[in-house]
């Protein structure tokens, strides 16, 4: 990657205000907007035909919002989300009414959600040097944001039950082919959304 394109605009900052109090407005707007997407796409669960496994929403919330919003502000959003998940509100996959806050982080999926903030950073990054304007460049980007995301989510399976479990069959090939799925879509959405709004930089 070339270090002097680490100054193109995100998407977040192609649309709308680019300066003064309107942009702090702006983005707040979308940090809000992030936490709701984040908690609506956490709770979605399309079903596979043929498969006992449903394809969750979480992760392609999570790369879309940081190939959108940039590091800073992808960073943020997600921290909020993580923090109003922490203090017991049911915006996880899997939380209930029953489990969650910190109890519910430091369980099975505790590695994944470590995984989901550094996958923002990750895929915050990329976009800050334009690999979110084209379809080949934002698999690439996706690609690694999940690898990103199942490295400490497997690893910390690995340390909880111990490595002569199954962790890749309980943790990662059964979720395989809905990751392939999301991974095309975000890869189509984000590089559209720039051809609406034309190619600004800063």
């Amino acid at each position: 990657m070339d270090m002097a394109a680490a100054t193109n605009s995100v998407l977040a900052e192609a649309i709308g205000p680019g300066a003064g109090s309107a942009k702090r407005v702006k983005q707040v707007a979308l940090f809000l907007a992030g936490i709701v997407i984040l908690t609506v796409a956490a709770k979605i669960k399309v079903p596979v035909p043929g498969s006992p496994v449903a394809i969750g929403m979480a992760t392609f919330a999570v790369l879309t919002v940081g190939a959108a919003y940039g590091p800073r502000l992808g960073l943020a959003t997600i921290m909020g989300y993580m923090m109003l998940g922490m203090v017991g509100f049911d915006i996880f996959q899997s939380s209930t009414a029953d489990l969650n806050g910190v109890e519910y982080m430091m369980g099975s999926t505790g590695g994944y959600l470590l995984g989901y903030v550094l996958a923002v950073l990750t895929l915050g990054a990329f976009a800050r040097r334009g690999w979110d304007r084209t379809t080949a460049h934002m698999i690439v980007a996706l690609l690694v944001g999940n690898i990103v995301i199942y490295a400490p989510g497997l690893l910390w399976l690995g340390q909880l039950y111990g490595w002569d479990q199954p962790i890749l069959a309980w943790g990662l090939t059964p979720f395989i082919v809905g990751d392939l799925l999301k991974l095309a879509l975000a890869a189509l959405l984000v590089p559209a959304l720039w051809k609406m709004v034309g190619s600004a930089r800063r």
